[in-house]
């Protein structure tokens, strides 16, 4: 297996010139970007500012995209979103495993509930979760596939406070055991300090600030270090403390 310092100097998303517009509005502009394998990286930016509009087009979920010919990525890519997307229908260990293949398709399914904590709940239904064990059931659906690259969309806007920071540490943890390459799309900025090692902001449509956060893991809410790479992201974003 590859070093991580090894992962680093290969890319896992590359894209160049990546351009996106609705109805003649102009969200993505020209996007160059370069994603080492193995990195994780958070994404801020204003709401519509066109996050979520980026990571659709490196999932291939967005076939509308322009640019100038250069979009790679992984072949094996995870998404998780805001909502678990967890089908009432089927119980927790099914929805793990929908889509995947192979005879050791549930012996997977099962590794990757107890890796994030869910052990003895794969025949529990989704409405018998809470928003946090929902969250982690959408965690260990993507951990299956073994991604290279995982994308997440805003995955804990709409937990709890305390159950956001344990998440934190959840995703931390697991990224720090697979290694995938990591994107995530926040509008937290501590959210983003805390856990990724590069920052991005998004910016009229374009990579305005590339950050990279030199602390050591695991990081606290309360390191005052951390005050000045929160102050350069406030500040790119156009927020005051005042604001904050």
């Amino acid at each position: 297996m590859a070093t991580h310092t090894e992962q680093l100097t290969r890319s896992a998303v590359r894209l160049r010139g990546l351009t996106r517009s609705f109805d003649g509005r102009t969200v993505l502009d020209g996007v160059d970007l370069d994603i080492p394998a193995g990195q994780f990286v958070a994404l801020l930016g204003h709401s519509g500012s066109g996050k979520s509009t980026l990571l659709r087009a490196i999932a291939g979920l967005d076939h509308e995209v322009a640019g100038s010919g250069q979009l790679t990525a992984p072949e094996r890519i995870s998404v998780v979103f805001q909502d678990s997307r967890l089908l009432p229908w089927r119980r927790v260990l099914d929805n793990v495993l929908l889509g995947t293949k192979g005879a050791d398709g549930t012996d997977k399914g099962r590794a990757a509930l107890e890796e994030v904590g869910l052990k003895g709940r794969e025949r529990a239904w989704p409405n018998e979760l809470s928003g946090g064990e929902a969250q982690r059931a959408a965690l260990a659906r993507s951990l299956v596939r073994e991604p290279e690259l995982l994308l997440a969309d805003e995955p804990f806007g709409a937990l709890d406070a305390l159950t956001r920071i344990k998440m934190h540490a959840l995703l931390r943890e697991l990224w720090e055991r697979h290694r995938p390459s990591v994107l995530l799309v926040t509008h937290d900025v501590d959210e983003a300090i805390v856990l990724a090692d590069r920052v991005l902001v998004l910016e009229e449509g374009r990579i305005g600030l590339d950050l990279a956060i030199e602390r050591p893991h695991p990081r606290s809410y309360r390191d005052p270090l951390l005050g000045e790479y929160r102050e350069r992201l406030l500040k790119a974003l156009g927020v005051t403390e005042a604001h904050a």
